[in-house]
């Protein structure tokens, strides 16, 4: 059922992307906001409780669902209950328009434009920074969307479903990134969560996002060049300033022969910034150039085919069994 209900979401979602201002979007984040003003008291144990309440709420009511479906009416529904979990949480189209709007501008040579889009979609002071720099940060964010919106909720359905639990996972996983990011901001009244509930966040989604980065940066390694990217995950991912971000932007760089890292755009701010990028190192590799979009589409696409048909065997062999 795994394979069908992923398959299934991913087509859907390539049809009919979901649009990004919506109305379940919308109720999860008001959730989330409602469950941090009510529970959070600024102390370590309240922040785990309060974490706990805003992401195993609705992984409980999701799989409570699939269950009932399934024991009720049968598997066909259940499979029509994740397909839909799936096409929420699950797909490209969350983030490729920003890849194809920031592409074509550079590939009709308005660099003024795609630096706009770049820093609209992440929120940050590009500056004048060069075309080489532009496609850089495109890339690094995009890969770690992919991973993020793709291959993190693709990795906890399968491991979690295969053992009954529905689309729990998938829920579990989306969750965890809206909620220490959402907390990292302040609200729309201008109030802040608690240090503590930052923390508790940020600790619960490096927990939970440490094996599925690992295994991005596999598929990466197995579809692209598979020394220079194991080489690149443990040479180089130390370069990053996010260790499950940086094992899979130093396997991304390896897989295609590219060079990723170096200075990092800051976050806007009221105040004017003397500085625009802060310093780091970058791995080896060749300068990133428009034409390398090409590869990066194509390495995570093979990436998806490759688990796919990873997971189609998972399920062949469970229905055998």
């Amino acid at each position: 059922m795994s394979f069908f209900a992923i398959l299934l979401a991913l087509v859907l979602e390539q049809a009919h992307p979901l649009n990004p201002v919506n109305a379940i979007y919308t109720a999860v984040k008001r959730w989330v906001a409602w469950v941090a003003r009510t529970f959070d008291a600024g102390v370590r144990h309240q922040a785990w409780i309060t974490w706990g309440i805003t992401i195993m709420g609705p992984a409980l009511l999701a799989m409570l669902v699939h269950w009932a479906l399934e024991w009720s009416l049968g598997w066909l529904l259940a499979v029509v209950w994740n397909v839909a979990l799936l096409y929420v949480t699950l797909g490209f189209r969350q983030f490729s328009h920003h890849f194809t709007a920031i592409r074509e501008a550079l590939e009709n040579g308005d660099e003024n434009q795609a630096r706009e889009l770049l820093a609209e979609w992440q929120q940050v002071q590009v500056g004048q920074i060069p075309r080489s720099e532009i496609v850089r940060h495109v890339i690094e964010f995009s890969m770690i969307a992919a991973h993020r919106h793709v291959f993190g909720v693709f990795f906890w359905y399968a491991a979690l479903s295969i053992i009954g639990l529905g689309p729990v996972g998938a829920v579990v996983y989306r969750l965890t990134e809206l909620a220490q990011r959402l907390w990292q901001e302040p609200t729309t009244d201008g109030s802040v969560v608690s240090e503590a509930l930052r923390s508790v966040a940020s600790r619960a989604w490096q927990a939970m996002d440490w094996l599925p980065s690992r295994m991005t940066a596999l598929g990466f390694a197995i579809v692209g060049s598979f020394e220079d990217a194991m080489d690149g995950w443990r040479n180089h991912a130390q370069n990053f300033p996010q260790d499950n971000d940086g094992v899979i932007l130093a396997a991304t760089a390896g897989a295609i022969n590219i060079r990723l890292g170096g200075a990092a755009l800051q976050q806007d701010k009221a105040d004017d910034e003397s500085q625009e990028m802060t310093g780091g190192s970058s791995t080896p590799g060749r300068i990133p150039e428009v034409a390398h979009f090409a590869q990066v589409v194509g390495l995570v696409w093979r990436t998806v085919i490759m688990w796919l048909v990873l997971v189609a065997l998972l399920t062949m062999a469970n229905l055998v069994g």
